[in-house]
């Protein structure tokens, strides 16, 4: 399915020291090196997918440092540089006096035919968001949708390319992005200002922009689709539910706001009084969560989906992938059918048989730290265990749920029940550990997030009428405090969190 063209790699083992490449040169895996790390005092070592290796048994010192620094580009405000006309990255580490210490000489490669999954969404017309762990090639699918909208397609496409990644270092552009243009940031906090300037100076009709990461970037990534613009762009996090938690960033799937409901649009409704809503159609309308080089899921009606998740509907990507023969495949993501959601008396069989007092529960893709918290908060007797072989549960979130990797797979083989979470929150294992150990909720009824809501609700008041200058709320997770923040702005009032985890709260004042 891919054709690799280019990785330039004489030309980066041309930058490092000859006692540290000549390791390198000598491997016959040299198509397969993700990076070379050189800090100072430590051996250097070079990293593979399955593999790491020291290269010389010599200690990195500030000549070897300076060697590589002297033969590169220069350096940015986000300490990368590269190597003209090459797709390679080198990452400086710097200490209090500004001088470098560390270097992460990174292999960059041109890849063809790494978007035949999503080649229709491309020809659509419609804006793109690509997300995904770190690694897992958003970059270089990226670099091939800026070729092919230019090449194939024909039309007019500028890249904003922050740090060289897209289209290498140099004012020459890398052959791999075709006819697209490319427009250089000076520092990467001005990458705003260059989309914006991109639009009104060179007429694109599609702007490609790597790693989305701030309000004001995600301000003028609406501007540009109000224009009629195509955006195709990477963001921060791995899925659409990171998007809808993050207030930076929501915006680029039309922002969440908190709406208060009367008592009879409540009731006709079926819901509380305080709601989430989406605030405005969604600057993409198609983001594309990839998996790996060879799996990806699409939501191809952004709008529909947030929705059906604020209202806590089921979201059913399309899952696409390619098998080991290169023929696609697509099919529609089935509903999660969590072991909580059983029929009562077989979710009593289980409790019996795997909550019993040593419980050893295997967290996948959720947080270990906040499930130890939770399980100590509810004085659960059960532990946290590393092997999955020691389980008698797994815990496990709906994104991992629905890919399902090999440890889930493993599970389900030895009969371990896995119990699937919302999210990653605290409430959400909270609640799930009440359900799988049957322990009844003997604290207030009513909804936390309703009542966190109304807490907010009274202070606002407090502050906006001059009674208090600023107000601190009581803890709370942070979705809740998101909620809240959300509330105060609307009053025009200014609000910032303080404190940490689990104590981390809001503070609501005058600006």
């Amino acid at each position: 399915m891919f054709q690799r063209i280019t990785d330039d790699l004489d030309a980066l083992l041309d930058r490092l020291p000859p006692g540290i490449a000549q390791p390198i040169q000598k491997r016959r895996e040299q198509g397969d090196l993700l990076e070379v790390i050189m800090d100072l005092g430590r051996f250097p070592q070079a990293r593979y997918p399955d593999d790491e290796i020291t290269l010389t048994d010599r200690e990195v010192t500030v000549e070897d440092i300076e060697y590589v620094v002297s033969r590169i580009g220069a350096f940015g405000g986000d300490n990368r540089a590269g190597i003209a006309r090459t797709l390679h990255r080198i990452s400086a580490i710097r200490n209090r006096d500004g001088n470098i210490v560390g270097l992460t000489c990174r292999v960059g490669r041109a890849v063809y035919g790494t978007i035949k999954l999503i080649d229709d969404l491309i020809e659509s017309g419609k804006s793109i968001l690509l997300m995904g762990r770190p690694g897992v090639g958003k970059t270089t699918m990226l670099r091939e949708m800026a070729r092919v909208l230019a090449d194939d397609l024909k039309k007019r496409v500028v890249i904003v390319d922050t740090s060289n990644e897209i289209a290498g270092d140099g004012d020459i552009s890398h052959p791999a992005i075709g006819a697209a243009r490319r427009m250089q940031v000076v520092t990467p906090s001005l990458q705003h200002a260059v989309m914006i300037e991109a639009v009104e100076n060179h007429m694109p009709q599609v702007i490609v922009i790597d790693e989305i990461g701030t309000e004001l970037e995600a301000q003028a990534a609406r501007t540009i689709a109000e224009r009629g613009v195509q955006l195709v762009a990477t963001a921060h996090g791995n899925t659409l539910d990171n998007l809808i938690m993050n207030p930076t960033l929501a915006d680029l799937i039309g922002g969440i706001q908190s709406v208060t409901l009367g008592d009879e649009e409540a009731r006709r409704r079926g819901t509380r009084k305080s709601i989430l809503e989406r605030k405005a159609p969604p600057t993409f309308e198609i983001v594309v969560e990839i998996q790996d080089w060879y799996h990806v899921a699409v939501h191809a009606d952004v709008a529909e989906v947030v929705d059906s998740m604020l209202r806590g509907r089921p979201v059913l990507p399309e899952l696409r992938w390619v098998d080991e023969n290169e023929e696609m495949h697509r099919e529609q993501a089935k509903p999660v059918a969590p072991a909580a959601s059983m029929a009562p008396a077989a979710r009593q069989e289980l409790r019996r048989e795997h909550t019993g007092s040593d419980a050893r529960i295997y967290p996948f893709g959720i947080n270990r730290s906040r499930l130890e918290q939770t399980l100590k908060n509810l004085d659960v007797g059960a532990a946290v265990t590393n092997s999955i072989k020691d389980a008698t549960l797994v815990m496990t979130s709906k994104s991992y749920y629905r890919r399902k990797p090999q440890p889930l797979h493993d599970a389900e083989a030895l009969g371990i029940p896995i119990y699937v979470l919302k999210n990653n929150r605290i409430s959400q294992m909270e609640q799930s550990l009440m359900n799988i150990f049957d322990i009844r909720d003997t604290r207030q009824s009513d909804d936390p997030s309703n009542t966190a809501i109304k807490e907010a609700e009274a202070a606002i008041s407090q502050v906006a009428e001059g009674r208090q200058s600023e107000i601190e709320l009581s803890p709370q997770n942070s979705y809740i405090r998101m909620l809240q923040h959300q509330l105060a702005e609307r009053f025009d009032l200014r609000s910032k969190s303080t404190g940490r985890e689990p104590r981390r709260r809001v503070r609501i004042y005058h600006g």
